[in-house]
């Protein structure tokens, strides 16, 4: 691992900047204008199975969400890899305020996005700014050409923020709304 990816120095001096509308990338982070996505370390998955605290953490990570995520992650060696699972920080301080991920490997060229925010930094867009950079993302994975996610129709915030990263709702039942972006054809063009 990276010296980014320490815990007690979430954010390296040398780790490259990005603009405040791009995304670029430094080994396995993912950089966006105002948060750093990284790989879950085997610390990190620890301290949040084990219930304890860490000091770059907000003061309400990890949600339940985060909890299902970093058992499913330490329990699943795909969830680990580039296109894995990550935790979401805020680049100013530092502090883990969520988790986002691809549950790899892909279903028939399809990968599933799912993500979550701790409540104390939710209104500030920062779901919608770490889907936007994932799903990008995503479709630099070797035959994947959409990305897709279901939502419960009691949460309709999380139907907004994969709308502001483009994907579409397609397709849902009483209980669940169907999202998707399929990538351009590159034939087709």
């Amino acid at each position: 691992m990276s010296s980014s990816s320490s815990p007690s120095s979430p954010l390296s001096p040398d780790s490259p900047d990005s603009s405040d509308s791009g995304l670029s990338s430094s080994g396995t982070d993912l950089l966006t204008a105002r948060l750093l996505l990284r790989p879950w370390s085997d610390g990190e998955l620890a301290a949040v199975l084990d219930g304890t605290p860490q000091p770059h953490w907000a003061a309400d990570f990890p949600a339940d969400g985060d909890r299902v995520i970093a058992g499913f992650t330490a329990e699943n060696p795909d969830a680990r890899g580039v296109y894995g699972q990550r935790q979401i920080l805020e680049r100013d301080g530092g502090r883990v305020v969520g988790a986002i991920g691809l549950f790899w490997p892909p279903s028939d060229g399809s990968l599933e996005i799912g993500y979550g925010i701790v409540p104390s930094r939710r209104g500030r867009g920062y779901a919608s700014e770490a889907a936007r950079a994932l799903v990008a993302f995503a479709f630099t994975a070797p035959g994947v050409h959409t990305v897709c996610a279901d939502v419960e129709l009691s949460n309709p915030a999380s139907g907004r923020v994969l709308e502001k990263a483009g994907l579409v709702r397609w397709s849902g039942d009483d209980r669940l709304a169907r999202f998707r972006l399929t990538a351009p054809d590159p034939a087709a063009g």
